[in-house]
C-alpha cells in the first residue's frame, strides 16, 4: 500500500445521509431489475446470450456491480454504520466516512496509467463504422465446433462461408480478433496482436465501446457505481446488437436478427453501431476524468 497518500490533498464532495442513500437504493434498484430475474434464470440453467457473455468475458462478480460505491473523493455524513456500502476501503472518521487511498494497491498503478493513455487517445480517433459486426461470423467461419452451441444458427455453414468470403473483414479490436478461426483470420484487413492493441483501438467499434464497462469496473470502488452502472448498461446495448448482426438466430431471446447479408441489414447496423458510439462517448469522457484524479494522485507519489 502506498501510504503516503495520505500525503495528498483530493478534492472533496460531502453527501448528506439522505443524499447518497437516495444514490444507493437508485443504484440497487436499476440493476436488481435486470439482475434479479438473470440470477432466477441462471439458478435454473435458462440461458441469456447477453448477461451471460458480459458476466463471463467480463470477470466482475454481479454482488460487486450492484453494490454501489461513492468514488474517491466523496465523503458520506453517517449517523449508521451499518447503512454504509459493504466496501473493505471505506475509512469512517469524525462522522464521515470516504475512500481510504491510502488502501490503494500499488501493483495497479502502472496498469491505471496504460488504461488512461488508451482511453485517452482512442477517444481523439475518427469513428470507423465499415465493419457490420462481421467478426462474429469470423469466429464460426469454417469452424468446426461453434461457441455458443445453446443458440442455433440462422443459416447454413456453407452460406455463413460465402458470406465471409464476400466482403473484407476490417477488425480493429484484437479481443475479437483473436477469437476468429485459423481460416478466418489471416483474412482480416488488419493482422492484430496483443502489442497493436492501444494503436488500433477507435471510438466507433462496438466491442471497444462494450470494452468501456471493463475500464470502468477495474476502477472499482475507486470510480463512482453510477459511472460503472452507466457503462454495465450500454455494455448490455452494444452486446445486443453484437448478437443480433451474428448469424446465430437468438429471436428466442427477444433479439430479432439485423441481417446484415443483405444492404438493407448492414444500413441498420451502421445506424445502432454509431447510436453505440454517441452514447458512449459521455461515458468514455466520464472514465478519462476519473482515470486522470487517480494517475495526477499516482504522478504525485511516483515524483516523491
Amino acid at each position: 500500500m502506498l501510504t503516503i497518500y495520505d500525503e495528498i490533498s483530493i478534492q472533496e464532495t460531502v453527501l448528506e445521509v439522505s443524499e447518497w442513500k437516495e444514490l444507493k437504493n437508485r443504484h440497487e434498484q436499476v440493476l436488481s431489475e435486470i439482475l434479479a430475474p438473470y440470477l432466477h434464470n441462471r439458478s435454473r440453467q435458462i440461458k441469456n446470450p447477453v448477461l451471460d457473455f458480459l458476466f463471463e468475458y467480463y470477470p466482475f462478480r454481479t454482488s460487486h456491480l450492484k453494490r454501489w460505491s461513492p468514488g474517491l473523493g466523496v465523503k458520506l455524513a453517517v449517523t449508521n454504520k451499518a447503512c454504509l456500502p459493504e466496501i473493505s476501503e471505506l475509512k469512517l472518521k469524525n462522522g464521515l466516512a470516504y475512500l481510504d487511498i491510502a488502501q490503494f494497491p500499488q501493483k495497479r498503478a502502472k496498469s491505471i496509467l496504460w488504461i488512461f493513455e488508451l482511453l485517452k487517445e482512442s477517444a481523439l480517433k475518427k469513428p470507423l463504422f465499415g465493419c457490420f459486426g462481421m467478426h462474429e461470423w469470423a469466429m464460426v467461419y469454417r469452424a468446426g465446433e461453434v461457441r455458443h452451441q445453446q443458440i442455433p444458427m440462422r443459416l447454413t455453414n456453407q452460406e455463413i462461408s460465402d458470406f465471409v468470403e464476400s466482403r473484407p473483414l476490417v477488425c480493429t479490436h484484437y479481443d475479437a480478433f483473436r477469437f476468429f478461426t485459423d481460416k478466418a483470420r489471416p483474412m482480416n484487413r488488419n493482422q492484430l496482436n496483443r502489442k497493436s492493441f492501444r494503436d488500433m483501438e477507435q471510438p466507433g467499434c462496438i466491442h471497444t465501446n462494450m470494452d468501456l464497462y471493463k475500464w470502468a469496473y477495474k476502477l472499482y470502488p475507486w470510480i463512482s457505481g453510477e459511472l460503472i452502472r452507466e457503462a454495465f448498461l450500454n455494455a448490455v446495448e452494444a452486446r445486443k446488437i453484437d448478437m443480433q448482426a451474428s448469424p446465430y438466430d437468438a429471436a428466442a431471446f427477444g433479439l430479432e436478427p439485423i441481417k446484415i447479408e443483405t444492404e438493407n441489414g448492414r444500413k441498420i447496423y451502421m445506424e445502432k453501431q454509431m447510436e453505440i458510439f454517441r452514447q458512449s462517448m459521455p461515458i468514455r469522457s466520464k472514465l478519462i476524468k476519473a482515470y486522470e484524479r487517480l494517475k495526477l494522485i499516482l504522478t504525485q507519489v511516483i515524483d516523491k
